[in-house]
């Protein structure tokens, strides 16, 4: 080794070792602007909805309310499902949310079918949740069909389904696992369950459409009925209960925003549900369909201008990189010590893999819903976060050990022999020599924080994945893209930019 890449070295190793000593820091000041931000005094009240388009529009429809009134709120749009929500609800972590009667006694409550509204009202309160009186329609599931499949199998009712086995079923995730949903509902009718296949609601309907599925779950104000001619199945069991639209909220509200959610108590009949939520569908826009209900005279204000495309797309992109950097820094700070334990081998080095390994298996969807109902994450970036920190741990762990693990015996011996001691060693000779495979670890990890972020939506953290499940629920490609590209291009950025981090912190030889 000459002189001068012996000199080469020593400055590489010591720009390694200031990249690794900022990370932490960059990271821990990262950190704590997020969890201040999160907890400042004066925040808005949050509302929450469900994946589809109704959902969205009442929650609009409370948001542009409440706004009137002064009082300011936030839409966390598309929050999954039920339990999600509920779970919000039930901790504090959102102020109110649309809902169901159906869904409130068969979902939340348990209870059986006879249980009145007053009942549901003592139950909900000692969870700390108040329910308003419906706003006067009824949205009950149902099942649907192409109005030419049904006539040539002459299927009308929901029992004539039981004639015809090869009929194939797509039915949302949420209406299989339900205690009115699926399962009870083939118990009583008796109906064939060899095709049935779980589907987005919105996709659902474009599968009707190709002909991929014969029969779907619906519920009876879905725009979509109409506009595909679709044949509703009379439930002539009678299984499925009313589904009232009512609004859950914290009896900790204000009474001013209480009094706000209680005036819309009554101002909508099925028609005009459907009339807003085929609008919600045309314009893709629920803020738009809710002024198409103010309109019909509960406001005489005029219609607000909608968020412009660029606007949307800057909030997105900077929530997306927020949750993405932050939980890559931390996966860094945590990671490479990991790794460096891990590269030792022995009893512990297989723990610290095996665990981060394990936790590559956790569906993302599931460890996001089981984290919302934990102290401290909930419904906020933070859960987010925590999530794509745990994803994002592997790719740097299991790098930093191989690369460490890799290097020759020859190498190790010449630092013995220089007399550096073990931190010296690992510090001024290990780490660089390894410095390609953590790096290359690191640029995996942020590939994939990248990717799952999109994820964050479904809890109301936002990033690119809200118009990606706002497209899914429209079934509108061009929506889909708003978030897929970007997050694509994001994903490229990424890449380049640890290509040319490798040239900066990776010794020339070893790039060679």
């Amino acid at each position: 080794m000459n002189a001068g890449t012996r000199s080469g070295g020593l400055q590489t190793a010591e720009r390694f070792q200031r990249a690794v000593w900022k990370a932490p820091l960059l990271g821990l000041l990262a950190t704590l602007c997020v969890l201040r931000a999160s907890t400042s005094l004066g925040e808005p009240i949050l509302v929450g909805s469900k994946k589809f388009t109704e959902s969205y529009v009442l929650a609009e429809i409370a948001k542009r309310a409440m706004e009137e009134a002064g009082i300011p709120v936030e839409h966390r749009q598309g929050m999954g499902g039920t339990i999600i929500l509920w779970e919000a609800l039930r901790t504090d972590q959102i102020g109110f949310y649309p809902e169901y009667t159906g869904t409130i006694g068969e979902e939340i409550l348990k209870a059986p079918p006879s249980t009145s509204t007053a009942e549901m009202r003592a139950k909900l309160e000692r969870s700390g949740v108040g329910m308003t009186s419906d706003l006067g329609f009824n949205n009950t599931y149902a099942l649907v069909m192409q109005r030419a499949v049904a006539e040539k199998s002459h299927i009308q009712k929901i029992s004539d389904l039981r004639n015809h086995p090869e009929l194939r079923f797509g039915l949302t995730h949420e209406f299989l696992d339900r205690r009115d949903g699926w399962r009870p509902l083939a118990d009583k009718y008796q109906l064939p369950t060899q095709n049935v296949s779980g589907i987005d609601h919105g996709l659902g309907y474009a599968a009707l459409r190709n002909g991929s599925i014969d029969v779907k779950d619906a519920y009876s104000t879905d725009a979509k009925i109409g506009e595909n001619d679709l044949v509703v199945l009379q439930d002539d069991l009678q299984f499925f209960p009313q589904y009232r639209a009512v609004f859950l909220y914290r009896l900790t509200l204000p009474p001013k925003a209480i009094a706000v959610l209680r005036s819309l108590v009554g101002t909508l009949d099925e028609n005009q549900m459907i009339r807003l939520n085929a609008e919600a569908e045309r314009t893709k826009n629920y803020a738009l369909a809710a002024d198409l209900y103010f309109q019909n005279g509960a406001s005489r204000q005029q219609p607000r201008a909608g968020e412009t495309l660029t606007h949307k797309l800057i909030r997105w992109t900077s929530r997306h990189l927020e949750l993405a950097g932050i939980s890559l820094l931390l996966s860094i700070i945590v990671g490479i010590p990991l790794g460096i334990a891990a590269s030792r081998g022995g009893a512990l080095g297989q723990v610290i893999l095996g665990v981060t390994s394990a936790v590559q298996t956790i569906p993302s969807l599931a460890l996001l819903a089981l984290l919302v109902p934990v102290p401290f994450f909930g419904i906020s970036p933070r859960t987010a976060i925590a999530a794509l920190f745990l994803y994002g741990l592997l790719p740097i762990v299991r790098n930093t050990a191989t690369g460490l693990q890799d290097i020759a015996q020859p190498v190790r011996e010449s630092a013995i022999a220089l007399g550096l001691e073990p931190a010296a060693r690992l510090w001024k000779i290990y780490l660089p020599i390894a410095s390609r495979s953590i790096l290359g670890g690191i640029k995996t990890s942020a590939v994939i924080n990248i990717g799952t972020a999109t994820l964050a939506a479904l809890i109301g953290a936002g990033g690119l994945g809200e118009p990606i499940l706002s497209g899914l629920n429209l079934n509108d490609h061009a929506t889909i893209l708003q978030g897929a590209i970007p997050a694509a291009v994001l994903a490229l950025l990424v890449q380049w930019s640890f290509d040319l981090l490798d040239r900066i912190l990776i010794p020339k030889g070893l790039r060679l």
